[in-house]
This record gives C-alpha cells, structure tokens and sequence, in this order.
C-alpha cells in the first residue's frame, strides 16, 4: 500500500473561496452570486476585490438562479454560492427550466453537503443532492476530496462551457493532494494499485478509503484505490480497467445511497461488467444533529465500515 500523508486539514470550502479569488484575478469573465452567506461560502476575497463584480442577492436563491442564467447571456461566468441543500432542493425548477435546459454557463458552487454539516441537523444535511443535478441533462457533477483539489477544480470549471455543480463541505479534512494539481474534469485519479478488491470513493470519504486500504493491507488485502472527484461524467475506463484486475468493488460516498456514486457505479457494472459491489453510503434515512465524525460513524461512513464492506465484497467473488 503506497504511503500517503498530510501536513493540515482545511476545510474543502476554503478551497473553493481561494480558487474564485485566483479567477478573479485571471478571468475578468467571472461574476459572483451569494445568497446571504459569503462567509460560510469563504466568498469574502472575491467580493473585497471585485465589489462590481459580486451580487449579493439575499435569502432568495431562486432568483440566483434566474440572474445566473441571466449573466451568461451577456457572456459572463457565473459562480453561485449557498449550502448545497439551497443550491438543489429549494431551487430545483430553476436549474432544470433556467439553465440546464439550455446548457447555460453556470457553475453552482455548493457548500455543507452531506452530513458533516454536523449540528445543523437534517434540515440542512442534504443527501440527495448528487442524485437530484447528476440527473439533469448538459449538468457536469464534482466532488473533490480536499482543499487543494476544490481549488483545483473550481479554476478548472472556469474553463469548461456548460452548467457544473460542484459540491464541497464544511469541516477540515485532510488536505493530501498536489498544491499544483491539473484538475481533468471527468478523470477518475489512481491513489493506490491493486489486485484484490477496487475502492472507488469521492469527497470526504477518499481519505476514508485510503486509511481503509492501509488497514486492508495489514490483513494481506491489496485494494486498488480511486478518487471519482467527477461524478458526471463518470471515467468508465478507469473503473472497468480497475475491475477487470480486481473482480469486485466498494464505492463510498457521503451521499443517500440511492441516486449517488454507488448508483452510477452499478449502472455501469450492469451494462458493462457485472462484479459483485458493497455501498457505503446512507441507507434511505435522513440525518440528525451532531458532530461530524459521530455522525459519520453513526451512518456508517467511517474507516471501518469501508474496510468491513471490503471483506464482504471479496466474499462475492467467484
């Protein structure tokens, strides 16, 4: 098992702030909309620097939405921002209608996803959200693992035409990935090679994986790891060449198990190369309120629940 480590964590949505801060040095093009929430979103560089160039828009994230849509008309870039319950759910007629419809240039930038939200409660735990855009046609779906990564990536949708939902969370995580990384929208990254079982895994839970495949190999386990930080599109290549080596797969994610990763995943596995899969994801239920690693623990999101699923798919194979 190759060695991986870190110096910090960082929150992901720190990553995303530093990232719309560098395009508004770079792309004049690029345009800012905040529902009420430019701290929360880390906002704050870009509005001080580009006050022209910011709208605050208040507690009204459907009409973000319409003036998103709005601003590419005139040839802007359009990056929205609010907690990812409120960038989906509350809003879903107008990025259907409004911009995935006709492929407009907006890139949904959604913060606090997922249950490390934490204390918030279920209300604003959105688990759905991956499920919800990846459906919508022209919509590209990301979800990067770290602070380096989400900046990345937030740069990199800069550059691709098309509506983008890019998902990233509150707490630090481990920030393990290249400061000077080239973000490929829609290819999959190798961590760890292996021959017994594939762990693919996106956001939070890529570092999950990793400590899951370092435990694996004490067992005598060689799982070849992937981080899926784009959802839509999905790198088939990379998953079926994974799975023609290892016979089996795990997915992980922060995210219902219905309509996510795994549900991606399996599709493909369906149509393509049938292979016994575990999930680790929330089993249909809405979440509650409480510290983020208790509440990963609790849903079954953690380093043991990966390594567990691992055995059991290993298990399946013929």
């Amino acid at each position: 098992m190759k060695k991986f480590t870190f110096t910090e964590k960082k929150d992901t949505r720190s990553g995303f702030g530093a990232g719309l801060s560098e395009l508004g040095k770079t792309n004049p093009a690029v345009v800012a909309l905040c529902a009420d929430l430019t701290g929360s979103l880390k906002m704050d560089a870009f509005q001080k620097a580009h006050p022209e160039r910011f709208f605050q828009v208040g507690i009204a994230e459907a009409n973000m939405m319409g003036m998103a849509a709005g601003l590419t008309i005139g040839g802007k870039i359009p990056f929205t921002g609010t907690f990812a319950n409120f960038s989906t759910g509350r809003v879903y007629d107008q990025i259907r209608q409004s911009i995935a419809y006709s492929g407009k240039n907006v890139k949904i930038c959604a913060s606090h996803a997922g249950l490390t939200l934490g204390e918030d409660g279920a209300t604003h735990q959105i688990l759905e959200d991956i499920g919800l855009m990846k459906m919508l046609p022209h919509m590209v779906v990301i979800n990067p693992c770290d602070y380096n990564q989400t900046k990345a990536a937030t740069m990199a949708i800069a550059d691709y035409h098309g509506p983008v939902y890019l998902r990233f969370g509150r707490p630090a995580v481990p920030n393990f990935t290249p400061a000077d990384q080239k973000f490929e929208i829609g290819k999959a990254v190798l961590l760890n090679e292996g021959k017994d079982v594939t762990i693919i895994a996106t956001g939070h839970l890529v570092w999950k994986a990793i400590e899951a495949g370092e435990q694996l190999a004490t067992m005598g386990i060689d799982a070849e790891i992937i981080n899926i930080h784009t959802i839509k599109p999905l790198d088939e290549e990379a998953i079926l060449k994974s799975l023609a080596k290892t016979g089996c797969v795990v997915t992980a994610e922060e995210h219902q198990m219905n309509g996510g990763l795994g549900d991606s995943v399996a599709q493909l596995l369906a149509r393509k190369a049938p292979a016994p899969q575990e999930y680790v994801a929330v089993n249909d239920s809405f979440g509650e309120s409480g510290t983020p690693d208790e509440l990963m623990v609790k849903y079954g999101l953690d380093t043991a629940n990966i390594v567990d699923a691992a055995k059991r798919a290993l298990t399946r194979k013929k």
